[in-house]
């Protein structure tokens, strides 16, 4: 299967066409209305800092439907405790950077570049991107931010510093997008992590049929602190 080569235009392929490992097409930038409408068709853009910008739509897809995210009796009573505190849209730049500088201190390749933190900023600035803080005191010890559009969450990428503190940070996601009657979270690829969560990989054909019902829904654009 070949790999599309984009243009000023703001098109993409469809996703059925990518290749055997997801990869779709290759170029274009990161604007808001070409992330935006990439997101719409379950195209995300993932490359690593100097080659050209590559747009990916796995198939397998990983899910997790908010009705089945599994509350271990461990992380349950982490959370009656309250060791932390969760907020909405309170430090998106802290998260998205500290996911950034975690994964190269662990020695580990990263996707987000300068370009692509700045790309998500605005996306976050328009209202279409979203983080969940896990504060211990004032400390940011965990979180996790993606892009909700219609009734679906894009998740990116979450980190750590305090055990548990993302999966926290995973719970308060899934408890308020149950309230708002989101239909899925897409983990994009499958990790063991997100799987012993409740995640599952379904195939690129129901998650294309899945993400055109949930775009029917309205966006619920704009600061998630202030909902």
């Amino acid at each position: 299967m070949p790999v599309f080569q984009l243009s000023d235009s703001l098109l993409f392929p469809p996703p059925s066409l990518a290749r055997e490992d997801g990869l779709l097409a290759v170029g274009g930038d990161l604007s808001v209305p070409r992330l935006l409408l990439a997101y719409q068709h379950g195209i995300f853009p993932w490359y690593s800092p100097g080659d050209p910008i590559l747009w990916w739509s796995p198939d397998p897809r990983l899910v997790l439907f908010p009705e089945e995210f599994h509350l271990a009796k461990r992380l349950a009573r982490t959370i009656r405790q309250q060791i932390f505190r969760i907020t909405f849209d309170h430090h998106f730049s802290g998260v998205i950077r500290l996911c950034a500088q975690l994964r190269l201190a662990d020695g580990e390749s990263t996707w987000l570049s300068s370009e692509m933190i700045e790309a998500y900023l605005e996306l976050h600035a328009q209202g279409y991107a979203h983080s969940v803080e896990c504060w211990q005191g004032e400390e940011l010890v965990g979180g996790l931010y993606g892009v909700s559009l219609g009734a679906v969450f894009f998740g990116e990428s979450m980190f750590s510093l305090a055990p548990d503190s993302s999966k926290v940070a995973l719970a308060g996601l899934v408890d308020r997008l149950k309230g708002w009657d989101f239909e899925l979270i897409d983990c994009q690829v499958g990790t063991g992590h997100l799987q012993r969560l409740g995640a599952r990989e379904i195939s690129g054909a129901e998650f294309s049929s899945r993400l055109e019902r949930a775009m029917e829904k309205p966006t619920r654009k704009g600061r998630w602190n202030n909902l």
